[in-house]
């Protein structure tokens, strides 16, 4: 009975302690200012990378550091410039960092000169083992179905496979975009059926501009998770929710499931506009799930969002549900 009994206090002192520790993760908001579109990439050695859109839409620059507050300070390199005129010339969006079988891919969207808003996903592709060293080599272009605006893309592997899901103009009542998924032949290569997985269809998805963005992949006990922004880049910009359950068909639309509401959207009692665009990553201790997002910290927009340069990168812990759902906390402060 003593035996049994002191086991359970070490054991309740591990509960706590754990809780006391999960509860101690805080971060120095905002991460970055003016940075829109984060994606912040873990190392096996706990190395964090942060790459994100900058307000001239020119270039694309990383940043790194051993820890997500420690991004705040860190030296930022521009590892890629815009070409001066042709393809790859304008509105340089929303670039994300991975590394695939070795190699470092950044994958990103971007105009042409002649046509700024002729939007199309390009990649680039580095060897050197730190993403701030070597070369970055032009891949060209990730060449779609559908040859129309696109943009958004990421990847995720799943049971041996690697899969793409970006954001496309796929919608029959015009435009507006919707989330496509498809298997990957390798990392510049779609392969197969693409599929339409989400799009516009709930009023929140559809404020100004019918829109759904952004996606981040994140898995848990069984299911896949993928978070996506809907509707202006205002402060009407939000997060929805996409699942499926891990042994189902990927590609099999009927699978998927979609939450009817916002799970994360403006709060104006933490001064909180327009948050989405997110990306998913692992705390320093290797297990708390970390949401890095953009938000405004006010309302008021003078003239177009997109020229507004005010969206400042975030973290904030995910906690979860009882039934197994990311838990966003919206009436929570970072």
């Amino acid at each position: 009975m003593r035996s049994f009994s002191f086991f359970l206090v070490v054991i309740m002192t591990l509960v706590f302690s754990s809780s006391v520790l999960a509860q101690k993760i805080e971060y120095d908001n905002p991460i970055a200012e003016q940075r829109a579109d984060p994606w912040v990439y873990k190392t096996d050695d706990g190395t964090y990378y942060l790459i994100a859109t900058v307000p001239e839409y020119d270039r694309i620059v990383i940043r790194k550091a051993q820890s997500i507050n420690g991004l705040k300070d860190a030296e930022e390199k521009t590892v890629w410039r815009k070409h001066e005129t042709g393809v790859m010339a304008s509105h340089i969006w929303a670039p994300e960092l991975h590394r695939i079988d070795g190699k470092w891919y950044i994958y990103f969207a971007a105009g042409e000169s002649e046509d700024i808003w002729n939007i199309r996903m390009y990649a680039l592709s580095n060897e050197a083992d730190d993403a701030l060293e070597g070369e970055w080599k032009e891949e060209g272009r990730i060449m779609t179905e559908h040859d129309s605006f696109s943009l958004d893309a990421t990847t995720f592997e799943h049971n041996g496979k690697l899969y793409m899901i970006w954001a496309q103009n796929v919608l029959d009542e015009g435009h507006g975009t919707g989330l496509v998924l498809s298997e990957m032949k390798d990392p510049t290569t779609l392969s197969g059926k693409e599929v339409v997985i989400t799009k516009p269809e709930y009023s929140w998805e559809r404020v100004k501009y019918n829109v759904n963005e952004g996606p981040a992949v994140i898995k848990k006990d069984g299911r896949i998770f993928v978070s996506y922004s809907a509707s202006a880049t205002n402060h009407n910009y939000c997060m929805g929710l996409l699942w499926i359950d891990e042994d189902a068909d990927l590609l099999d639309v009927n699978n998927w499931h979609k939450s009817a509401g916002p799970v994360f959207y403006s709060n104006p009692e933490f001064d909180r506009y327009g948050p989405g665009h997110n990306s998913f990553t692992v705390a320093e201790d290797g297990e708390t799930v970390v949401m890095i997002y953009h938000a405004r910290d006010y309302k008021e927009i003078e003239g177009e969002a997109l020229d507004d340069p005010n969206r400042a990168t975030r973290a904030r812990v995910v906690e979860w549900t009882k039934s197994g759902f990311p838990d966003f906390m919206q009436k929570q402060d970072d």
